[in-house]
């Protein structure tokens, strides 16, 4: 099922309101910088404090309609089980119930968590990132197989998916 809608289950409705360093697509996961500006969120299964960019509906726009560099950007902080309209990148086969984490596009893939042991004594440096996953996915989406020969549409051949934030 299609949405015209980023937001499609909300109980609180925390938005603000930031000027956008690039293009930015509704939809997309973004982030703040240091200079207080939003972008795409930019680190693959990096820690995220979930911010999605909302479509400008008060011009008018739609969920196709990207905003320009230096454009306001709507951007919403959903909160645990809130149900966005996100976008998963290209490349991944996701399932219902697939953990989601940052694609460093913007978009959104499928949660690699990496495992390794080692003993006591090798231990050393370990870097622990507990905020990668940012969703779980509420319906398959495939955009595994594109080819490059079909239609790809506004989002390339990305695609929208409906995740709960967790």
């Amino acid at each position: 099922m299609a949405y015209n809608t980023i937001k499609i289950k909300k109980y609180l409705d925390i938005i603000v309101e930031k000027e956008a360093n690039a293009a930015i697509t509704p939809g997309m996961l973004i982030e703040p910088m240091t200079t207080d500006n939003v972008r795409a969120h930019a680190t693959a299964e990096g820690n995220v404090i979930p911010m999605f960019a909302l479509e400008d509906e008060l011009q008018g726009n739609g969920i196709d309609d990207a905003y320009a560099a230096e454009d306001r950007v709507q951007c919403w902080i959903p909160q645990r089980g809130e149900e966005v309209y996100a976008i998963v990148a290209d490349g991944y086969d996701i399932d219902i119930g697939d953990w989601l984490a940052s694609n460093g596009d913007g978009y959104l893939r499928e949660h690699a968590a990496e495992t390794e042991s080692w003993g006591v004594s090798e231990a050393g440096e370990v870097t622990v990132t507990p905020l990668q996953i940012v969703a779980q996915a509420l319906e398959a989406v495939d955009t595994s197989g594109s080819s490059g020969e079909e239609s790809s549409g506004s989002l390339g051949y990305a695609k929208r998916i409906r995740v709960r934030i967790v």
